[in-house]
């Protein structure tokens, strides 16, 4: 953390994530313990907040990012572990993938502020991930992306929850993948507020869950990610032709949730150059990395 008269800054990076497959869950009465079962990727780009705290001028909050979108969850996790402390704190956002488009930004930002804040007020980090998870719950940011990403990789979402209500396994994932966006960003929000959305969401995972639980593999989760993706419905038309001619390759590729957006994974060099050839033609910018090798933490 970096300490110059009158001014104390700290920053953290936080993964994004791609959800193949999920179920909306809780255990008992405590938000703490809801969220999501399901499995996802754990990405190497994500968000990095520097957060710096003025203590000596009036009190203000500044949440900012050249994104142009509205940063409410990020600043909610910044105003509730400011409390009612003096002093002004700007919290600077780099977001390093497309925000809305399904690949976790709202609870990557939310993680990384809250991180980073805690770390310039000598919080515990534990206070900073709770934080974090409840502002994405109840701003409506998504079902446990906060769980998914303190650890890298594959990730199964085993128990709804922040841990240790909450139970995430996680699992090395070598290989590298691709994603890109098709359209404009969905409005998770008010999806994940309906309650018949999130009855038919339950409906078309329920058999795919019950797969991975008995086989949490790399292989399963991309076959029931394709199903369940399928299943539900929710890809505009170009974004189906898109999946159904990158699978025609031998290619797995998913919708990832909740966005107009895919990811793919090639298993050879030589599908790797048939996916690159695909999405050339069909005019669709998309980017290709890696699993990231470990969760959100505290950089500086």
């Amino acid at each position: 953390m970096l300490r110059r008269k009158g001014l104390r800054a700290a920053s953290a990076f936080a993964p994004g994530h791609v959800t193949g497959i999920f179920a909306p869950a809780s255990v008992g009465s405590d938000p703490r313990g809801r969220g999501s079962v399901g499995a996802g990727i754990v990405l190497e780009l994500g968000v990095v907040a520097t957060a710096t705290l003025e203590p000596e001028r009036p009190r203000r909050i500044l949440v900012r990012s050249s994104a142009r979108h509205e940063l409410s969850i990020s600043r909610t996790v910044a105003e509730r572990l400011l409390a009612r402390r003096r002093g002004r704190l700007t919290v600077d956002l780099v977001h390093q993938l497309p925000i809305g488009q399904g690949f976790g930004m709202s609870a990557a930002g939310a993680t990384a502020t809250g991180l980073a804040v805690a770390r310039l007020l000598d919080l515990d980090p534990r206070k900073a991930v709770e934080t974090a998870h409840l502002a994405d719950l109840f701003g409506g940011g998504g079902l446990g992306g906060v769980a998914a990403i303190l650890g890298g990789g594959l990730e199964f979402r085993r128990r709804p929850g922040l841990p240790p209500r909450g139970l995430v396994r996680h699992y090395p994932f070598p290989r590298s993948l691709w994603i890109g966006v098709v359209g404009r960003p969905i409005a998770s929000r008010g999806l994940l507020r309906d309650p018949t959305f999130l009855a038919h969401v339950v409906d078309r995972a329920s058999e795919g869950l019950t797969t991975l639980r008995q086989r949490p593999t790399v292989a399963t989760f991309l076959a029931e990610s394709e199903a369940f993706g399928d299943r539900l419905g929710l890809a505009p038309p170009a974004l189906s032709r898109l999946l159904l001619r990158i699978r025609s390759e031998g290619i797995r590729a998913s919708q990832a949730m909740f966005g107009r957006s895919f990811f793919a994974v090639p298993p050879s060099e030589a599908a790797r150059t048939r996916l690159i050839e695909v999405l050339q033609a069909a005019g669709v910018r998309a980017v290709e990395l890696g699993a990231a090798p470990a969760g959100a933490h505290v950089i500086g």
